[in-house]
This record gives structure tokens, C-alpha cells and sequence, in this order.
């Protein structure tokens, strides 16, 4: 389910964004074994969390773990991998409760920041983050996984432990 939740996010928030045919050949079969192996390697405090809803079943997910980027202490600072929630509950508070709960279990693990990157372009994600207390931090990436050059922004997040 998490490959349908994720190639069904990147279909609509990126329209327009990035190619359409790359968008039209994403298969959420060619997914499922990366989650698989992803969801047996993670070792907590890395991981995955869902959102569940009576009617719907799994409706989003946030996976995190230790930051990735070589200018971040992997010891010190987590990542946001991926937040990903079906287009149709944008906007019904999903998606916050899934970053609350990831950002908890990175600060349970230790990690005073966090940081994620998302596509330059995406607007409502950067509103989504920077209404959740997000900062643009200046680092910038180009990413040609989806079918085109694409600039990529990271953004940071000081977990309230650090912040007293």
C-alpha cells in the first residue's frame, strides 16, 4: 500500500512539476519490493509510520531515520525520508499527525534536528513544512530522478529539545 500511496502523491502534487510521461509510467508494482526491503533494513529509530483510516485503510506514511547528507553528522541530525499522503486527504490533518509522530520518534532517538528536502516547485509541501516551523536552511540540490533536472531545497527543523 505504500507504493500506491506514494506513486498516487507524486502523480498530483507533481502535475506540471516534472515530465508527464514520467509521471504516467509510475507503477506502484515496481515500488513495493524497495519498501519491502526498506521496511526489513530500518533499525529504530529509523522507520516507518502510517496513517490508517477506518474507511480507507492506509491513507499516508512518513518514513525517517538518520540524516543522509555529508554535511550532516548522521549522529546528530535525522531525516524526514519521505512523507508521502493520498491526494484526497490533503488538507484533513494526516499529514501533520504522521510528521508529529515522526519528528517524536527521531527526538526519542536522540536527534535534536532534522531535515528534509523537497522539490523546489512544490509549493504546498514548503507551505505544509514552513507552517509546521520548517526553515529553508540555503542548501539545494539538482535531482534527475524524475525525469528531468529538478532543483531540490532542504529544509531543517529544531526538535524542542534543542530549542531550550
Amino acid at each position: 500500500m505504500l507504493a500506491v500511496v506514494q506513486t498516487r502523491s507524486w502523480q498530483e502534487a507533481y502535475r506540471g512539476k516534472v515530465p508527464q510521461q514520467h509521471l504516467d509510467q509510475l507503477d506502484p508494482s515496481r515500488r513495493r519490493h524497495g519498501w519491502l526491503q526498506l521496511l526489513q533494513s530500518d533499525q529504530a529509530p529509523a522507520g516507518t509510520l502510517v496513517a490508517d483510516h477506518p474507511d480507507d485503510g492506509v491513507v499516508g506514511f512518513i518514513n525517517v531515520g538518520p540524516g543522509e547528507d555529508t554535511d550532516t553528522d548522521p549522529a546528530l541530525v535525522g531525516q524526514v525520508r519521505a512523507i508521502y499522503i493520498l491526494p484526497e486527504h490533503w488538507g484533513r490533518g494526516a499529514g501533520r499527525l504522521l510528521m508529529n509522530a515522526g519528528l517524536d520518534r527521531l527526538e526519542a532517538g536522540g536527534y535534536r534536528e532534522v531535515v528534509l528536502w523537497v522539490l523546489e516547485a512544490n509549493d504546498r509541501a514548503r507551505r505544509f513544512y514552513e507552517a509546521g516551523g520548517w526553515q529553508i536552511d540555503g542548501a539545494s540540490r539538482t535531482n534527475d530522478s524524475r525525469g528531468a533536472p529538478l532543483v531540490e531545497v532542504r529544509y531543517r527543523h529544531r526538535q524542542a529539545a534543542a530549542a531550550t
